[in-house]
């Protein structure tokens, strides 16, 4: 087994750095940076929607939905 190079050695610094920095913030700025907000076709575009049965609910998404949001059935 080789030993770990020197662009390894200091990868693995700078994640160590930046976990530390990262523990040091506040939960209240964790919880702000933690969740990314992504725009998804179709879903974001109404308020609200409802549907009777859950078989409504399955025929609207393949109808609407694109297939990489993954909300077709398998």
């Amino acid at each position: 087994m080789s030993a770990p190079s020197d662009s390894n050695n200091e990868t693995l610094r700078t994640w160590i750095e930046e976990f530390e920095a990262a523990a040091r913030r506040s939960l209240e700025v964790r919880m702000r940076y933690a969740f990314i907000r992504t725009y998804k076709p179709v879903l974001d575009d109404a308020r609200f929607r409802a549907f009777d049965t859950m078989e409504e609910y399955r025929q609207w998404c393949e109808r609407n939905l694109p297939d990489w949001l993954g909300y077709g059935r398998v």
